[in-house]
């Protein structure tokens, strides 16, 4: 079966829910809406409505000249087996010690690496995208360091990949939050399909807001793979919920966006410790300033 797309782009995450609201009453009625920020500095948002009938182009103009979106583009889109697509254009990924990978590549991991099993069908946070990678190294740098951590937490968790790392190497449990229910669920039954029941807690909240966060706090280490600007928002509870000496790992920042993310957590008692960059993103580690006695 031919499903179509229709997409646009409008200025403002505001406008952009509207027009998203909008095409919820389309006749033919989308099967799925969905708002994007654009994560190039320039404010735009994305817009996509997905149909399987053919979508009324007509409505679809008067809606963006209506909220001020540029024209839809509407596309067909083949019937394909999404998860078959996934498992081939999925290569394995090392990054230091661990070995991310799915099930169709069990024979490829390395006996001295630590795996990490992530389904073809929950894809997002694999290890793919330079954000989790820069997290999965600059983790294993930190260890090769010497660091040895018993509370750790993982803000936005996504797939959970970050939290298992730890849990595979760390003694303690390791706390996994994400706004989005749904990031949690997929969390939870990826640190079953790894094994890891009772090291992972997975919970759904807003940065720090629940008691399984709080009361285990200050933590040791904090990975927060999310965006500038909740890592800039989120500053002061990170200082006040990170250990003394202990550290952050943050990333979805583009590369440009690096350096107001530095400033911004050095105000709140941290020290650069690393930055990498692959790609368009960067990863930071920063270390919570030692109180002087």
């Amino acid at each position: 079966m031919t499903t179509y797309s229709a997409l646009t782009t409008i200025p403002g995450e505001d406008a952009a829910y509207r027009l998203a609201d909008d095409l919820e009453a389309l006749v033919p009625e989308p099967t799925g809406v969905g708002v994007f920020e654009i994560e190039d500095g320039s404010g735009l948002w994305e817009v996509g409505a997905y149909f399987t009938e053919a979508p009324d182009q007509a409505a679809l103009s008067v809606l963006a000249a209506l909220h001020g979106a540029k024209l839809f583009a509407v596309s067909d889109i083949p019937e394909q087996d999404w998860v078959s697509k996934v498992q081939r254009e999925l290569a394995p990924v090392a990054a230091g010690r661990f070995f991310v990978y799915g099930a169709h590549d069990a024979d490829k991991v390395p006996e001295d690496a630590i795996a990490l099993l992530i389904e073809a069908q929950m894809a997002f946070g694999t290890g793919h995208h330079g954000t989790t990678l820069g997290c999965l190294r600059a983790f294993d740098t930190l260890l090769t360091d010497g660091f040895v951590g018993e509370k750790v937490a993982d803000i936005g968790c996504g797939t959970a990949v970050l939290a298992m790392a730890a849990a595979h190497v760390l003694p303690g449990q390791v706390l996994a939050s994400d706004i989005d229910p749904v990031a949690v669920d997929v969390a939870r039954a990826n640190v079953a399909a790894n094994g890891l029941d009772g090291r992972v807690n997975c919970v759904v909240a807003a940065g720090f807001d629940t008691p399984a966060l709080s009361d285990a706090s200050p933590f040791d280490l904090i990975f927060a793979n999310i965006l500038k600007g909740p890592l800039v928002a989120l500053a002061p509870e990170m200082a006040a919920h990170t250990a003394p000496g202990g550290y952050v790992i943050l990333s979805g920042i583009l590369n440009e966006q690096a350096d107001e993310v530095i400033g911004v957590y050095q105000q709140n008692g941290f020290n650069l410790v690393q930055s990498d960059s692959i790609v368009d993103w960067t990863t930071l580690v920063m270390s919570k300033n030692t109180p002087v006695l």
